[in-house]
């Protein structure tokens, strides 16, 4: 708009340009005026608006180009960083989060606070509002840390849930030798270094019934670890019906190309036979893997070779390892066979999880003939999959403790009786109206890679509510420890086979406040 001798631009509210009135209107873009604003704005150097001034014949007026300041005293009311922390709700964050990363968040939030209150002209909010809003922030922080949370899935060794729960007894034995110093790589005859072994190789040796063992820091290590040692630029042998995928993307055929083994095909998705395998041995030939269907099963017109039938078909110089993964030693389980099974039936190696049948800390377990875990235990990769103190001692116990026939949190769960669940159940819904919350038949499943098609009778507690079943999950969610439950016919369940009976006064307390009583 043009007033007297000058043009106004306008960029934005209280903010102007003032250009001589004879300058073209159509040669002005955004560009120019953000360049302009940089060299000559309020602030800006005195030097750079008088060369400007004299270019376009007129003087720049930098007064109208100032914005209005905020009220000073009105800034000073923004609570100062170190307040804000010292505030024993903030503090309380701290023991959880650190306090460098709760004296982030509050920063982020006062610069937050301090740009409204300049941009927006917004007024400085209270602080107890502050604090919440800190507080509101360091929680969503604090749910990204590692943290107990309420198995109501009915999903025994749960991936997502850390996969089996340890023994209490079995974390009280190994933190006495965690929280202090130990004999990790001590020989305490002789008082040298020893070997980063212990009683383990024996005692899995006598589980299982193979002549050594070997541990790795989780069973895909152990199989690459396999690879690495005895099949590096040799061929492998792989049934097309076991070439699977588990977990996050552990893909055998993958595994096999990072380890330099060169992957041989044999058979078809359903179907293979010997004379499948027979034709593909050659020269190059180094192992034959036999990989477990952790996650899917093939059912119907299906048929391969057993264990026992490859040891016999195989040369004397072509390997035969074993994925069995899910860790079955001695249960008796429809469709599972045990690691002592092909141990006997001819495996020279097989490879399982510590976390999943066996219930102990997570590992890769190897066993097998001796002259091959002593390769294993020299090669090079050992040392990078090699496991901690932690593993080593959490394993040991768990292993006395099978070998002894102790139950696992896995095998008590595996043996609860629909009578159990039913008191279970019962003291859950001690005091809650009958109307919104009831038990239900349901099923659990093992979960961990074993029996993937396997359901085992069990009851839930259903939720009757008249919320959304997702919002009714994310409350439950919200709860200190969380509760992981399910929907199922569009109500939400928690499944009593895997709440532990410690859990049962925590899921009643946030029932009764979701649901009233």
């Amino acid at each position: 708009t043009s007033h007297f001798r000058y043009t106004f631009i306008i960029i934005k509210k209280n903010v102007y340009i003032q250009l001589p009135l004879k300058t073209p209107i159509d040669r002005i873009s955004n560009k120019n005026i953000n360049c302009l604003r940089k060299q000559i704005g309020s602030g800006g150097p005195r030097g750079l608006q008088n060369r400007w001034a004299c270019r376009n014949a007129g003087r720049f007026d930098s007064s109208l180009f100032r914005k209005k300041k905020m009220n000073q005293q009105t800034l000073n009311t923004i609570p100062q960083i170190e307040v804000l922390l010292e505030t024993p709700e903030v503090q309380h964050y701290s023991d959880c989060l650190g306090r460098p990363v709760v004296a982030d968040i509050v920063r982020s939030t006062v610069e937050k606070i301090r740009n409204s209150a300049l941009n927006d002209r917004s007024a400085v909010p209270p602080f107890t509002w502050i604090v919440e809003q800190v507080m509101l922030t360091c929680r969503d922080a604090v749910k990204g840390r590692l943290q107990q949370v309420v198995n109501a899935t009915g999903v025994i060794i749960h991936t997502n849930m850390g996969r089996a729960p340890i023994l209490r007894d079995v974390w009280e034995e190994a933190k006495r030798i965690n929280c202090g110093y130990s004999n990790l790589e001590l020989d305490t005859a002789t008082g040298k270094r020893g070997k980063r072994k212990g009683l383990i190789p024996l005692l899995v040796s006598k589980l299982v019934e193979s002549e050594d063992a070997l541990i790795v820091n989780n069973n895909a290590a152990a199989v690459f670890l396999i690879l690495s040692a005895f099949a590096k630029g040799r061929e492998v042998i792989v049934n097309r019906g076991e070439q699977v995928q588990i977990g996050g993307g552990f893909r055998i055929p993958e595994i096999l190309a990072q380890s330099g083994a060169c992957l041989v095909e044999i058979g078809t998705t359903n179907i293979s036979t010997d004379k499948d395998y027979l034709s593909a041995f050659t020269e190059r030939t180094a192992m034959i893997l036999s990989v477990h269907r952790s996650n899917f099963t093939i059912r119907g017109f299906t048929s391969s070779p057993s264990i026992r039938e490859l040891a016999e078909m195989k040369p004397k110089d072509v390997l035969l390892c074993v994925d069995q993964g899910s860790g079955v030693i001695n249960e008796k389980l429809p469709g599972e066979i045990t690691v002592r099974s092909h141990i006997h039936n001819g495996a020279d190696l097989v490879c399982f999880s510590g976390d999943k049948m066996l219930g102990g800390p997570q590992a890769g377990i190897i066993a097998g003939k001796k002259e091959l875990i002593k390769v294993l235990e020299q090669h090079p990769l050992m040392r990078v999959f090699r496991p901690g103190k932690t593993v080593y001692s959490l394993l040991e116990s768990t292993l006395i403790r099978k070998i002894n026939g102790i139950d696992t949190a896995v095998s008590n769960a595996l043996s609860v009786t629909v009578k159990d669940l039913k008191n279970k159940g019962r003291k859950i819904l001690k005091g809650i109206d009958r109307n919104k919350a009831g038990l239900v038949e349901s099923t659990f499943t093992t979960g961990g890679g074993s029996l993937p098609d396997e359901s085992f009778p069990s009851l839930s507690v259903i939720i009757n509510n008249d919320e959304q079943p997702e919002k009714i999950l994310g409350m439950l969610r919200e709860a200190f420890p969380p509760i992981i439950g399910t929907i199922s016919s569009g109500k939400v369940h928690l499944n009593l086979a895997t709440i532990h009976n410690d859990e049962i006064p925590h899921v009643r307390r946030q029932l009764q406040q979701l649901l009233g009583g």
